[in-house]
């Protein structure tokens, strides 16, 4: 073999060895940590305090937090350094899961404990979310670094936060039947640990536009608007999350309420879907090599549209779930074609800011979806999804052709050496 092409094949061993050192391994260790987070803490409401209600709660205190912290978040890792806030933020999770593991047992239940219990689920949301705008800086880096190869770092990074999706709500409820609330926040606190060990130290580069705290939300929306490209891209996904959101909303109404299954063949559906969603990821990176972003990117929403308006029509079990399968594949191939896109176009200098905008524009939808699906009857759920499908649809049309119009190079064949 000549000394060149060894000396590459090295160099390209390293650097495929650091990014999974310093980038995959922390993400996963933070990924489970959050996914418990999410999954378990309600589970543990529910075993601590036998209220729905307050269960219900305990979930929206965990989002409420992470929709207000976007700005303030981002900014700070715009100042600090991505490594810095994600590491700091996975140890005071550490340190607030350990302390109420502590505490819950010497509390042994009354106000006390369902005062504890609240206040960890609003702290563990938060502090989630630091973490996660920290982990999404950094795999922005590494997409740019590995340029036209970008692609393939999300859709790991993707098929993680899948995995995590698809294993979280099982070890959190099987941790908390075995071990108790105890243990499962003590295992939800190794995880932490883990991922602030594994994460490498980094000098934080010079910002070539530092950004105030209070200003975060208002550079991070006026970097948007002049980034038509994304910004159609976002409102697109926008509308087909409000749709998956009324989809996820209603989902109990059909698979309990209108086909007559359990709450376990519901979960089964989110499970399947994860699954299969895994699969087309990896598909979507072989596809994305061959055809470029466009052309996979508008498959998967010319099919996530399609799917999503025989689902309002499903009238069995089986054809629901896995048309719901499929959709939610679908979808995970708009995710990789969103955050490739969004890795190339945002300047790294306000990276999470923009990262922030974009990520509470594409959540803001979820609690408007509830917030249909409450009021409307049941028997016009079906013409409501409908709806939803076709704005969906029309959203998708438009984001893509306005990026087919702008011929961006990005969103062409992708080069594989």
């Amino acid at each position: 073999m000549p000394r060149h092409t060894a000396v590459a094949h090295r160099g390209a061993r390293h650097r495929r060895q650091s990014i999974v050192r310093g980038l995959y391994l922390p993400r996963s260790a933070d990924a489970a940590a959050g996914s418990v987070a999410t999954y378990g803490i309600p589970m543990l409401v529910l075993a601590t305090t036998d209220s729905l209600s307050l269960t219900g709660a305990a979930f929206a205190l965990e989002w409420i937090p992470r929709l207000a912290a976007f700005a303030a978040v981002g900014s700070v890792v715009d100042r600090h350094g991505a490594a810095t806030v994600f590491r700091l933020a996975a140890l005071a999770r550490m340190l607030v899961a350990l302390a109420a593991a502590v505490a819950l047992p010497a509390l042994g239940g009354g106000p006390g404990t369902t005062v504890t219990v609240m206040a960890l689920a609003a702290a563990l949301g938060m502090l989630t979310q630091c973490s996660y705008i920290a982990a999404e800086t950094q795999g922005a880096d590494a997409t740019r670094a590995a340029g036209d190869r970008g692609h393939r770092v999300q859709s790991v990074l993707l098929s993680i936060d899948q995995v995590a999706l698809l294993a979280g709500p099982a070890l959190g409820s099987l941790l908390l039947q075995q071990a108790g609330a105890s243990g499962m926040l003590t295992v939800l606190a190794a995880f932490s640990l883990l991922g602030a060990l594994l994460t490498p130290h980094r000098t934080p580069s010079p910002k070539l536009v530092p950004v105030r705290m209070r200003a975060g939300l208002r550079v991070g929306w006026s970097t948007l608007r002049s980034l038509p490209a994304l910004a159609w891209l976002v409102a697109g996904l926008a509308l087909s999350n409000f749709t998956i959101g009324v989809l996820q909303a209603a989902a109990p109404v059909i698979v309990v309420a209108r086909l007559g299954h359990s709450n376990a063949s519901l979960g089964l559906v989110w499970s399947v879907a994860a699954g299969v969603t895994l699969v087309a990821v990896a598909a979507c990176r072989r596809a994305i090599d061959r055809f470029g972003l466009w052309p996979v990117g508008a498959l998967c929403a010319t099919t996530a549209a399609c799917v999503c308006l025989a689902v309002a029509t499903a009238h069995t079990y089986g054809t629901y779930l896995v048309l719901t399968a499929v959709l939610m594949a679908g979808e995970g191939g708009l995710t990789v074609v969103l955050r490739t896109v969004r890795s190339h176009l945002i300047p790294a200098p306000v990276y999470a800011s923009i990262l922030a905008v974009t990520v509470l524009l594409l959540l803001a939808p979820y609690p408007l979806a509830g917030a249909l699906v409450a009021l409307t009857p049941p028997d016009a759920l079906g013409h409501a999804i409908t709806a939803c499908a076709c704005l969906q649809a029309a959203g998708l049309a438009v984001a893509f052709a306005r990026l087919r119009t702008r011929s961006l190079v990005l969103l062409g064949p992708t080069t594989v050496n």
